[in-house]
């Protein structure tokens, strides 16, 4: 499977933006997607994950209410919706497949890595 994050900018505070991780070269409907995200202080945090069917999805704490990760099987793609962004939000986001039933914020358990997209939100 083969994922290109895209959608990243810049933001202002309180702004939204929406991520998308398109995939290709496999059975989309078959993986768990999840996002992560990685900054030079914090290294890579988990932001949200969503089931294979997107039934059940998780969220980082530090995320919880502001974003809401959806998926699109017939599209083969999986959004990150993030509202009222804070300063402490920017990173480098990266989607994440793993061929599990499990949701997991591990990213160990992850298979397939996208390229990542630089989201940057200014005071």
């Amino acid at each position: 499977v083969q994922l290109q994050a895209s959608g990243g900018g810049l933001v202002q505070a309180g702004g939204s933006l929406t991520l998308s991780c398109s995939a290709s070269g496999g059975t989309f409907s078959s993986h768990v997607v999840g996002w992560f995200r990685r900054t030079s202080e914090k290294g890579r945090e988990f932001v949200a994950a969503i089931s294979r069917a997107g039934l059940t999805t998780d969220y980082g704490d530090s995320v919880k209410g502001r974003f809401s990760i959806s998926r699109n099987n017939d599209k083969n793609t999986v959004n990150l919706e993030m509202n009222v962004l804070w300063p402490e939000d920017t990173a480098v986001y990266y989607c994440a497949a793993a061929f599990t039933t499990v949701v997991s914020r591990k990213s160990n358990r992850y298979d397939y890595w996208g390229q990542g997209t630089l989201v940057t939100v200014s005071s």
